[in-house]
């Protein structure tokens, strides 16, 4: 296989998830967790390869992030976070594992347009980025859209994974945890499904 053929349909594909203090984007919201598997998209093998709560002094958090969704709909706190491993750690140990590779995740302008391509992060231009998981998987749940001009809304990550995958091979039981690994996880197998029906296309 050439390297056009490589980066056209790769055989290895990482999938990102993160979870954050709001939907505004860095810098305002912060990475507090964030989780990557490996997937032999051929084989249909995931692989848990990375995982870390991100650290920060929260001390002088305002409400915004210290009253985050997360914190109060997940088993992460605050206190977690403010034990982690500190953010630049996170953030060499990240960059040096995808260095290279071909990324994608359930939302690609979220977690990497909004989130690590921009300020503290700038991840930019050190991986290459595939065909977003849940953009793919819009045509297959087929969800109406009230909006005009929109056939079909993005689905939410449970419910592609409930519609699209058969049985629970991501474990994630009777109800989705919002930790960044079990997502990443579950948008990996939903990947592996949509491409093994023909569906997706790194």
């Amino acid at each position: 296989m050439n390297i056009e053929d490589y980066f056209r349909d790769p055989e290895e594909i990482f999938v990102i998830d993160t979870e954050t203090t709001g939907l505004n984007g860095g810098p305002r919201d912060v990475v507090v967790d964030i989780g990557i598997c490996s997937v032999d998209i051929t084989k249909g093998i995931v692989k848990d390869i990375y995982s870390s709560i991100v650290g920060y002094d929260v001390a002088d958090w305002e409400d915004h992030r210290a009253k985050a969704w997360i914190f109060g709909n997940s088993d992460l706190t605050l206190d977690k976070v403010a034990a982690a491993k500190p953010l630049f750690k996170v953030k060499e140990e990240v960059a040096m594992l995808l260095r290279g590779k071909v990324v994608t995740s359930y939302n690609v302008p979220f977690d990497l347009d909004k989130f690590l391509f921009r300020e503290p992060w700038h991840l930019k231009g050190i991986f290459s980025v595939c065909t977003d998981i849940m953009k793919a998987a819009t045509d297959v749940c087929r969800i109406p859209s009230e909006f005009y001009g929109v056939s079909y809304k993005f689905p939410k990550l449970e419910h592609a994974y409930k519609t699209i995958v058969n049985g629970d091979p991501a474990g994630i039981g009777d109800k989705q945890d919002h930790r960044a690994l079990s997502d990443a996880r579950m948008a990996s197998y939903v990947m592996i499904e949509m491409h093994r029906n023909g569906n997706y296309r790194p």
